[in-house]
């Protein structure tokens, strides 16, 4: 790291190729910069960090000298600059990785599958996974503040292709008052309300899609629905325009499910669409599913939420091994309840015979070893699962939320399966992180219905 002490040669200094990259400026003694020099260096010192000290130039040399570089977890900027460093200079990440980790990384087609994924390992295989195709992601609240930050870090990292819908100058106002710069060709911004040809294109096609239910009498209406946020947004989608949705920070749930599932609909073959949430505990990766959307599934809904929730797992890298969750484990209980799960496992079974699973489990044999091998011995799931899926709504949000809150797990979701393409919501109280994650994600699911098709 490179200070200069003296600014007499500076501007030669700094465009010649001889010397090495000034890391900053240190002007000793109280000297101020010459106008003549601030000017032939006025671009480069919109980067270059320029200090004044009273004291000499030998005195501040040696504090500088003193000063030990420390990345502090508390220190989300330099931990971002740090990452950004990393990927734009680093060329052989895989053969790093197979190094460091040996057996514990396998090749599974176009993806990387961990055996034993930490919460760090997970987050870097997300990364990974998104750049390997730039995906096309639109963010339908673009003039938040956190949304512009999370594009900002997005776009840093070569993660997707960003779209902001909203106002152009109030997202470039936001921007500039956050000290950041949208670069046009990198960032698109897109006004629903100033784009007259869009919102034709977009509310003929909605038209054409919900005239028969009696909601929308005419393209007047049609156009009306259509300049709202989500609902554009869902048109790009639909016309592919775009890959992928991310949107919640402003919007309830329902408003950023609900034009998902009138126009996008589910993938062939699915009949709901469900959820999960990742939960990245200290040293593993869980799927929990469905905490977020069908309220008291039967026997066949269970059934399409545990074969969605492991292709869901397989495609974030996570080596599904799926638990039907019930009071008892084996054939030990009765009732309606545990019969419900019963009939579900077997349908899986039916349905999907490569998949690993078990059920009804109780979820101490389902991740302690010890438990499951009194209750279930034989058992290539109890013990070792990473594909939780709960009987009902109640159990599986009071569940999450419990193991979250006493464990200060970080909880990703909803994340939303089924549908055609992916749509994905955030929560209204979400963090820069949050959403960025979560833009990640969908980028990945994207990649990955692509890659199916």
């Amino acid at each position: 790291m490179d200070f200069l002490l003296s600014t007499s040669y500076l501007p030669i200094y700094a465009e010649s190729a001889n010397f090495p990259r000034l890391a900053g400026i240190v002007l000793t003694g109280g000297e101020r910069l010459d106008p003549a020099i601030e000017l032939l260096l006025d671009d480069m010192l919109d980067e270059l960090p320029l200090i004044y000290v009273q004291m000499d130039s030998y005195t501040a040399a040696n504090k500088i000298n003193q000063v030990k570089p420390r990345l502090r977890p508390d220190d989300d900027e330099k931990i971002q600059l740090s990452i950004n460093a990393f990927q734009r200079n680093t060329t052989h990440t895989g053969l790093l990785l197979e190094r460091l980790l040996g057996d514990n990384i396998a090749n599974a087609g176009n993806r990387m599958v961990c055996q034993t994924l930490t919460p760090k390992m997970f987050e870097y295989y997300l990364v990974e996974q998104a750049r390997q195709s730039t995906q096309r992601i639109i963010l339908p609240e673009g003039s938040e503040p956190r949304v512009i930050q999370a594009a900002a870090q997005l776009v840093a990292r070569d993660i997707a292709s960003l779209t902001l819908l909203g106002s152009e100058s109030s997202i470039l106002k936001n921007a500039r008052e956050l000290g950041l710069q949208f670069d046009a060709n990198v960032i698109t911004i897109v006004d629903p309300n100033n784009s007259p040809e869009l919102l034709d294109k977009y509310a003929a096609a909605y038209y054409q899609l919900r005239k028969h239910k009696g909601t929308v009498p005419d393209l007047a209406a049609a156009r009306e629905q259509i300049a709202e946020s989500t609902c554009f947004a869902t048109m790009m989608l639909y016309r592919n325009d775009a890959d992928g949705i991310v949107s919640g920070a402003r919007h309830t749930t329902r408003e950023t499910i609900r034009p998902a599932l009138q126009i996008i609909k589910t993938t062939p073959g699915c009949n709901l669409v469900s959820s999960v949430f990742l939960m990245c505990l200290d040293h593993s990766v869980l799927v929990y599913g469905d905490c977020a959307v069908n309220v008291n599934p039967t026997a066949e809904q269970l059934c399409d939420i545990a074969i969605a929730s492991s292709e869901t797992a397989a495609s974030f890298g996570i080596e599904p091994r799926v638990a039907m969750l019930s009071y008892s484990s084996g054939s030990s209980g009765k009732g309606c309840d545990v019969d419900k799960v019963r009939e579900a496992t077997r349908m899986v079974r039916e349905q999907r015979p490569d998949l690993l699973v078990e059920g009804p489990i109780q979820y101490d044999a389902a991740v302690d070893p010890e438990v499951a091998a009194y209750k279930l011995s034989n058992s290539q799931v109890a013990g070792k699962a990473t594909v939780f899926i709960f009987p009902d709504l109640n159990t599986g949000n009071t569940c999450y939320k419990s193991i979250q809150r006493e464990t200060g797990a970080v909880c990703i979701g909803p994340v939303l399966q089924g549908l055609k393409k992916p749509v994905n919501d955030l929560s209204r109280g979400c963090t820069v992180e949050d959403i960025v994650c979560t833009v990640t994600i969908t980028a990945c699911q994207s990649l990955s219905s692509k890659i199916k098709v």
